[in-house]
């Protein structure tokens, strides 16, 4: 390793340190950890410090953050929980954003705001599942049926723009690309049909053994999965956060029952506490603070793209779950489900190199996703909390309550 690379990889190493005690110190404001660690990015990278560079290494090691951030959210999902009614909820409203936002996207490129249309579209379509897993947990959101809804839209707007950036973005055949994709999946069903028969008690009983030794024989078989299909996706010309995303939904399946909250927590130490925090990191030193600054009006697009992420993961929230969820809840889905990062970075970057995205658009999304990571969740939460515990309105119903639920004549209260 060269000695700038070697530099560049402590420095983010430091402030990857330095941005839980900033949060710990300013917990008053709830500010995430993920915020500030791309603040101290860009603070050390070469737009205002200069202290550190994205050499190929320190890149490499953020490509490998992204992957492992992407393998713990397919790791998370939990598909007992979501299959059924809130998989078909949440896949309906992830087109039905998908449509919401080519339209504003179209009329972004005809006024000559921008200039790719799908780029800024699929931008509008992510959720920030990988991100969001970790205050839904600490929340003691997740496990709740409300959290299982969360679980969902986050599922499918995560995987389904993974999907469409593997298709349509990093492709110059989509028709190739789709039986490669074809075959990736039925690669993966396979894997997931061997790790599922696999689970006899002898091989249930040897990684209970090397769980807790020097081993660590179930987080190395879950590295060896990420690596192997994020290898496969990237031979196979699709986008390898596919791989990372499969390979985690196949070890949740292989470690399923009472190893998969153990292995998790390991999986999760070596993911949070190394890998991740470097692709934030470094993704705050590839951010284009020059852009962003260069004019005020350039500034204003900023609470523009955040309405507009709002506008189109929100919407299908707020339509197509009041059968579902009490008023309150129904905005907080829509304020969770807007919360995006990640994969608007991953875009973003496409849209530069492909040179289909301008500078200053390209900023702006990034700095919208970070202010949705700041704002949107606590905004869900605090939502989330009023809708629990509100009382009940002067007609006998929970003002919360879905338009359509009954009451009980006794009580008054929603059934």
């Amino acid at each position: 390793m060269d000695s700038a690379s070697a530099s560049s990889l402590a420095l983010i190493i430091v402030a990857a340190v330095l941005a839980p005690l900033a949060a710990e110190a300013l917990r008053r404001f709830r500010i995430p950890g993920v915020v500030l660690e791309i603040a101290f990015g860009i603070v050390i990278g070469q737009q205002v410090l200069g202290l550190a560079e994205v050499t190929p290494v320190v890149a490499g090691f953020g490509n490998l953050g992204l992957s492992f951030l992407m393998f713990l959210a397919g790791y998370e999902i939990d598909l007992d929980r979501i299959k059924g009614r809130p998989l078909d909820r949440a896949t309906r409203g992830w087109f039905l954003s998908l449509v919401v936002a080519l339209g504003v996207a179209a009329f972004l490129v005809a006024t000559g705001f921008a200039l790719s249309d799908l780029l800024i579209g699929l931008c509008l379509t992510t959720t920030a599942l990988g991100t969001l897993l970790p205050m839904l947990s600490d929340a003691g959101v997740l496990e709740s049926r409300f959290g299982a809804l969360v679980l969902a839209v986050g599922t499918v707007g995560e995987f389904l723009p993974i999907v469409a950036i593997a298709l349509l973005l990093t492709s110059d055949n989509p028709g190739t690309t789709a039986l490669l994709l074809v075959a990736f999946i039925a690669l993966a069903v396979g894997a997931t049909l061997i790790a599922t028969r696999a689970r006899s008690p002898k091989v249930l009983d040897l990684m209970r053994r090397h769980l807790d030794s020097s081993a660590q024989l179930p987080v190395r078989i879950a590295v060896l999965m990420v690596v192997a299909l994020v290898w496969v996706a990237g031979h196979l010309g699709l986008d390898v956060l596919l791989g990372a995303f499969a390979a985690g939904i196949i070890v949740r399946l292989f470690t399923a029952g009472e190893q998969s909250e153990a292995v998790g927590s390991k999986l999760s130490a070596l993911g949070f506490g190394f890998l991740i925090p470097i692709f934030f990191v470094v993704s705050g030193m590839k951010f284009d603070l020059d852009a962003l600054i260069s004019e005020p009006t350039t500034l204003l697009r900023v609470p523009l793209f955040l309405m507009l992420f709002l506008v189109a993961r929100g919407l299908p929230a707020m339509l197509l779950y009041r059968r579902d969820l009490v008023r309150r809840d129904r905005a907080a889905l829509a304020f969770f489900s807007a919360t995006a990062l990640p994969l608007v970075v991953v875009i973003t970057e496409i849209g530069l190199e492909t040179e289909r995205m301008l500078p200053e658009n390209a900023a702006a999304l990034v700095g919208a996703g970070m202010v949705s990571v700041l704002v949107f969740p606590l905004a869900g939460f605090a939502l989330h909390r009023s809708g629990a515990t509100s009382e009940p309105s002067g007609d006998g119903v929970d003002a919360g309550a879905p338009e359509d639920a009954g009451t009980d004549p006794s009580s008054g209260l929603p059934v």
